[in-house]
């Protein structure tokens, strides 16, 4: 199997469609993204509280979240992105709100 330098993507072999998981997990993405639609202020407020508790949860540090709540003509929109100490806590968050 071809072996993967920083830098590089992954590279499947011709006899398998294995990857190193380091070529996939590199720790550069550790950044999870959320958004949603709400008819009330206070159900985009309960749903970001609920947010900050999965996240910290997941998280081994302290996570940084930041989030805007705005007022729409049809509603209140939720934006929230969350900046993880590394990208696998990221994904298991991400899984977590599937």
């Amino acid at each position: 199997m071809d072996k993967i330098t920083s830098g590089q993507r992954a590279v499947e072999t011709a006899a398998c469609c294995c990857v190193d998981v380091g070529t996939i997990i590199d720790n550069r993405d550790c950044r999870a993204e959320w958004q949603g639609h709400f008819a009330s202020e206070a159900a985009a407020q309960a749903m970001l509280d609920a947010l900050r508790c999965k996240a910290q949860a997941v998280a081994s540090e302290p996570c940084e979240i930041d989030a805007t709540i705005l007022a729409e003509s049809d509603g209140y929109a939720l934006r929230a992105s969350v900046d993880f100490c590394c990208q696998a806590e990221a994904m298991i968050f991400q899984l977590a709100l599937r």
